[in-house]
């Protein structure tokens, strides 16, 4: 393995590793505005009644690890902060993501991290027909209302998620989609959301 880092980027066939820069310029928003930082955080605000993303500008993302540090709030059913991968376009995509305030609850702490297949195998449509297979807790257990760093390791179709550097997964399933490839970014609902230290490993 060699580690470059890139101020644009194509994820096809390189074997590097890319620390994504939090600047406008290297983003696209959709539903979305940004800001960015001097101190690296990127700060998405919803703009609409669906769901928001901020692509990484010219992906093309296949399997490998994405990396980043996300902060939520701990305001039930107003922060749900993630990653959408794989995207064709604004409406087709795979997606990771953590409901904060779900963290230390003792009665929705399972539904703490989910994975969706937009748009046809939402949360809803998952919960309903796989109850507890595409969404679990988090160990550790973040603080809801503090920064925590996640890991999202994607080698079609296994797609499995760390955080705060634990060993084993928190959630561990296998894509529904058949896409192999596509869009990569950050994705909110809710009002918004907080991204920093975005780091992307191809493995191809």
């Amino acid at each position: 393995m060699f580690i470059i880092l890139l101020t644009g980027f194509w994820c096809g066939n390189l074997n590097a590793q890319t620390a994504v820069e939090p600047k406008k310029e290297k983003w696209i928003a959709h539903n979305s505005t940004a800001s960015f930082g001097e101190d690296g955080v990127i700060h998405v605000t919803n703009t609409s009644e669906k769901s928001a993303l901020l692509w990484v500008k010219d992906t093309d993302f296949i399997n490998g690890t994405v990396e980043l540090d996300i902060k939520g709030k701990d305001v039930r059913g107003e922060s749900f902060v993630g990653i959408a991968f794989h995207g064709a376009d604004n409406d087709y995509y795979d997606g990771v993501y953590f409901r904060p305030f779900n963290f230390r609850s003792p009665d929705r702490k399972d539904h703490s991290v989910q994975y969706i297949d937009k748009p046809a195998s939402d949360w809803q449509v998952l919960r309903e027909t796989f109850p507890g297979k595409y969404e679990n807790h988090l160990h550790p257990v973040p603080d809801p209302n503090d920064w925590f760093h996640a890991k999202i390791v994607i080698n079609f179709p296994s797609v499995e998620v760390y955080v705060n550097g634990a060993k084993e997964p928190s959630l561990r399933v296998e894509q529904i989609s058949l896409r192999k490839s596509g869009k990569l970014g950050l994705w909110i609902d809710g009002k918004d959301g907080w991204f920093k230290n975005v780091v992307i490993t191809n493995s191809n």
